[in-house]
């Protein structure tokens, strides 16, 4: 009997690790650092590279594989849980910002930010979902776009199947499916140096100063995001009938992926896998939802939209009404359907907003100074909050394993790789 192999330490601890020697490397060295963030931006660029591929490719999957009628009772279950999800958060944002009231006796001098508003119509913003060249909306890595061309072609795929009974085409897209994510898993062993590098050049370049007068601010967003993350935990537990505790330390990898990138995007590849290999939801669940989830479910941009307004109104003494706050709720929800899933989308996405809710568009200079540690926090509830929804998705169609979550039985993929490794010994 083969002798097992020794574990060393999770790449999970291992980006732990980077992460901390990096902020104290950026710290106590200085601006004289930050050329090491070279090497994070390389690791970035090699993740986000594939991901614009996975989703063409896991979608299409996931909808290849459905019938219309299953496609169109799957997707109201998906859409309906996401706008929940980030309705509460947009909601709780507004609540907090009331009770922490970050702006208030606030004294700042506004940062060297040049954040613009890009304002756009209701029928511009619905137009531009809608790809005119797949090609480009993959080269631009325009993540909407890409899925709905996914969507057309899963739809296509499915009808073609049914009428031929032909799966060639849909056997090919697994395929590749699974040779992207081997590409990812590559890069992912370089994580730790990556992680490390970039937070060296946060730490040397922005340095930690600029959180005390915004203190209360990023404490607002933190008490807030682990209220949603709270919520979000204890309700799914209640729905797969499972541990709250075993349920937070299997999306603990995803949410260090998370906050250390910052970008939905980037953690996309980890969150699918997990999903899968940790939390026991099925593939195809896993590569319709995880997806969707990346631009449809942004709970930490709804609530750092929400914070963040009422942040500039209290730091301006702008008078608010209660239908002012229906309004930032109502557009904090809307503007997390279908935005940027890379760090930064979001600081843009609020300056849009601004001139909407009658908030002077400079006040966003005031916070861009701290808008990497506002990502840090906020993107949990992003990455973990697709995971977690996944997950009861997955219960409510019957395919929620259970064994796999309790640690009884290996994921088949990953069971496939040991039983290969085995062969060739």
């Amino acid at each position: 009997m083969a002798k097992k192999e020794k574990k060393g330490i999770s790449l999970t601890n291992q980006i732990l690790l980077a992460s901390v020697i990096g902020l104290l490397a950026g710290a106590l060295i200085g601006p004289a650092i930050a050329p090491i963030g070279a090497l994070g931006q390389i690791f970035l660029n090699l993740i986000m590279m594939s991901v614009p591929i996975i989703i063409l490719g896991a979608v299409t999957e996931a909808v290849g594989q459905l019938s219309p009628a299953e496609l169109g009772k799957l997707g109201a279950k998906i859409f309906g849980l996401f706008l929940i999800s980030t309705i509460i958060a947009a909601a709780l944002g507004v609540v907090f910002g009331f009770i922490i009231q970050p702006g208030v006796g606030v004294d700042l001098v506004a940062t060297d930010a040049d954040i613009t508003g890009h304002g756009q119509s209701f029928t511009d913003i619905l137009v531009g979902f809608f790809p005119s060249n797949i090609i480009d909306s993959l080269a631009q890595g325009n993540m909407m776009q890409v899925i709905i061309f996914a969507l057309f072609l899963g739809v296509a795929t499915s009808s073609y199947i049914n009428q031929t009974g032909d799966e060639s085409l849909l056997n090919l897209v697994k395929t590749m499916n699974k040779t992207v994510l081997t590409i990812i898993g590559f890069v992912m062993k370089a994580a730790p140096i990556g992680v490390g590098a970039l937070l060296a050049e946060v730490a040397a370049t922005t340095g930690f100063s600029v959180l005390i007068p915004l203190g209360k601010y990023l404490l607002t967003l933190l008490i807030a995001t682990f209220l949603i993350m709270v919520v979000y935990i204890g309700a799914t537990a209640i729905k797969l009938k499972v541990s709250p505790i075993e349920l937070t330390k299997k999306i603990i990898p995803m949410s260090v992926m998370a906050a250390t990138t910052t970008s939905s995007a980037m953690s996309l590849p980890i969150k699918m896998k997990d999903s899968e290999e940790k939390l026991g939801v099925s593939p195809r669940i896993s590569n319709l939802v995880n997806p969707l989830g990346m631009v449809l479910n942004s709970a930490g941009q709804a609530v750092f939209l929400s914070i963040a307004s009422i942040f500039i109104i209290q730091l301006f003494n702008i008078e608010v009404t209660a239908a002012g706050l229906l309004q930032i709720v109502v557009l904090s929800t809307l503007a997390c359907m279908g935005t940027l899933a890379v760090p930064g989308g979001a600081l843009v996405i609020f300056a849009s907003l601004m001139p909407t809710l009658g908030l002077p568009v400079e006040g966003v200079a005031f916070i861009a100074g701290v808008d990497w540690f506002r990502g840090a926090i906020t993107t949990i509830p992003n990455v973990a909050g697709d995971a977690l929804i996944s997950a009861i998705v997955a219960d409510m169609e019957g395919e929620f394993d259970r064994d796999i979550f309790d640690g009884k039985k290996i994921h088949r993929q990953e069971e496939g790789m040991i039983e290969n490794a085995g062969a060739q010994k």
